[in-house]
C-alpha cells in the first residue's frame, strides 16, 4: 500500500553535507545538531547519515533526546544544553552525555551528580537568551575551576551563541567570546572546544570557527540565511515532501475554492486536491501562494489550507488521480524548495521541514 503523505529523506545528502561543510570549516570540528527530530528529518537516521559524512560530535537541544540517540545504540559525543531545574542530569551523565550549562544555579546543580559530568560552559555574548551574563563571567569560570579541581565535573567546552544580526554585530560578538576565552584561561579553565557558531556564522564568518562549530539546517542542505547560496557551497536539499493527486475537476473562470472563497479561478482550470493540510505542517500563510509541482509543471496552492488538503491551480497541465504533487525537494530537480514554500509562508526554511507532522511517513533513501 503507498503512503498517502511522504516525506523522502536523502540520507546520503544529509552525508554529503556534512563532508562539504567539513572541508569548509576545517580545522575546526563538526557538531551535527540532530534536535527536534534531525529538524524534522528524523533524529536517529539523520544522526547516523551525518556521522557517515564525518561529523565529530552530535548535538540536541534536552537530555530526553539525548538519551533516544543512545538507546538506538548511537555512542559518537554528544551535548545537550536546553535544560530545567531537576533534569535527569545523573541518568546523563552515566550515558556519556555532556551537558551545556548556562548559570551558576546550574553548574552547582550538574555538580551535584555523583559522578564526574563533562560539561560546556556557555556564556551570553549577546544573543539574549541562557549563557551566564557578562557580570557573572568571573565567578562562573571560578566556580567551574573549583568543581572541576573537586573531580566533580570536567570542562570540556566553552561557548555560546551568534545573533546573525549582521556582520558588525556578529563580529562584536566574536570580540566578547574571544574576551570570554582569555578571562576562563586567567582562572585557569583549559578547555579543549570553544565554540560560537551555528550554520550561518560557520559558513560566513571563518573568525568564528574556533574549535567547532555547530551545523544545523545547513546539515539538511538548506541555506542558514538569505544571503547564503546552499547550492553554491555544493549542498544538496535532503527531503522531499509529496503525496498523490486524490481528486481532478475542471471548473470554470470565477469559480471559488476552499474555506472563504479567498481564491477564484482567473479562467477555466485544473484543480487538483492534495492530502496534505496544516496537520500535517503545511504552513496556512501560504494559502493561495504555495508551489506545488505535478508531472513537472508548477501550479500553486487555490485557498486556504486546511487541515488534511490542499487544493492546487494547475492551469491547463494534464493531472491524473494517483500523480505525485510534490510541495518542495531539491531545485536542482526543478521542483519547489522549501525556500520558496518559506517565502509564500512569510517564515524560514528551518519552519517548513522541522514542522512537518508526525502523520507525514518518512522513508529513508541513500
Amino acid at each position: 500500500m503507498s503512503d498517502l503523505r511522504l516525506a523522502t529523506i536523502n540520507t546520503a545528502a544529509i552525508s554529503h553535507n556534512i563532508e562539504v561543510l567539513r572541508t569548509l570549516v576545517a580545522p575546526a570540528q563538526v557538531m551535527a545538531v540532530v534536535k527536534a527530530d534531525g529538524y524534522g528529518h528524523g533524529a536517529i537516521p539523520s544522526a547516523r547519515a551525518a556521522l557517515e559524512g564525518g561529523a565529530d560530535w552530535l548535538g540536541v537541544a534536552d537530555v530526553s533526546e539525548a538519551f533516544s540517540l543512545r538507546e538506538a545504540g548511537i555512542n559518537a559525543p554528544l551535548l545537550a544544553w536546553l535544560h530545567q531545574p531537576g533534569a535527569a542530569f545523573g541518568d546523563a551523565v552515566r550515558a556519556n552525555i555532556d551537558l551545556g550549562v548556562s548559570s551558576i544555579a546550574q553548574l552547582n546543580e550538574v555538580a551535584a551528580t555523583s559522578e564526574t559530568a563533562s560539561v560546556h560552559v556557555k556564556v551570553d555574548t549577546g544573543l539574549h537568551r541562557n549563557g551566564a551574563f557578562l557580570d557573572e563571567w568571573q565567578q562562573f569560570f571560578e566556580l567551574a575551576v573549583a568543581h572541576e579541581l573537586a573531580g566533580r565535573i570536567r570542562v570540556r567546552g566553552l561557548w555560546s551563541h551568534l545573533a546573525n544580526a549582521g556582520a558588525e554585530n556578529d563580529a562584536d560578538q566574536i570580540e566578547q567570546f574571544s574576551a570570554a576565552i582569555r578571562m576562563a584561561q586567567s582562572v585557569g579553565l583549559r578547555p579543549e572546544l570553544r565554540h560560537l557558531a551555528a550554520s550561518e556564522g560557520a559558513i560566513k564568518h571563518p573568525a568564528a570557527r574556533f574549535d567547532l562549530v555547530r551545523v544545523g539546517i545547513s546539515g539538511y542542505g538548506l541555506a542558514p540565511a538569505g544571503d547564503v547560496d546552499a547550492a553554491a557551497l555544493g549542498l544538496v536539499p535532503a527531503m522531499t515532501l509529496s503525496a498523490p493527486v486524490i481528486s481532478v475537476k475542471r471548473v470554470s473562470a470565477g469559480s471559488g475554492v476552499s474555506y472563504g472563497y479567498s481564491y477564484r479561478c482567473e479562467r477555466d482550470t485544473t484543480l487538483a486536491l492534495v492530502p496534505l493540510g496544516y496537520a500535517d505542517g503545511v504552513p496556512r500563510h501560504a494559502s493561495n501562494r504555495g508551489p506545488v509541482s505535478i508531472n513537472g509543471a508548477v501550479g500553486r496552492v487555490a485557498g486556504r489550507v486546511a487541515m488534511d488538503q490542499i487544493v492546487v491551480d494547475m492551469g491547463d497541465a494534464a493531472v491524473a488521480v494517483g500523480d505525485e504533487a510534490v510541495l518542495f525537494g531539491d531545485p536542482a530537480l526543478a521542483l519547489p524548495s522549501a525556500d520558496n514554500w518559506a517565502a509564500a509562508a512569510d517564515t524560514i526554511n528551518y519552519e517548513i521541514v522541522t514542522r512537518v507532522g508526525p502523520r507525514v511517513t518518512r522513508r529513508y533513501e541513500s
